[in-house]
C-alpha cells in the first residue's frame, strides 16, 4: 500500500476510503467472508491495520500467482 495505514482500528468507513471502494461494498465483503478480518466492540465493527495489510498483501500474492 502507497499510505500509511493509520495507528489506530479502523472503521469500515475509514476501510473503505482507504481502498477507494464503496461501503456497501466492505459489508458485501463481511458478508461472504471474502475482505479483511474484522471484529466487533459492542455494536461497533472494527479492522485491524495490520490485518488489512496482510489481506490486503494475499490478493496481491494471488494477483503475482495467476
Amino acid at each position: 500500500m502507497a499510505r500509511a495505514l493509520p495507528e489506530r482500528y479502523l472503521t469500515p468507513t475509514d476501510l473503505a476510503d482507504l481502498l477507494g471502494v464503496p461501503l456497501e461494498t466492505v459489508y458485501q465483503w463481511r458478508r461472504k467472508r471474502t475482505g479483511p478480518r474484522g471484529f466487533r466492540v459492542g455494536v461497533h465493527l472494527r479492522y485491524d491495520p495490520e490485518d488489512v495489510r496482510a489481506w490486503v498483501g494475499s490478493l496481491m500474492d494471488q494477483e503475482s500467482a495467476a
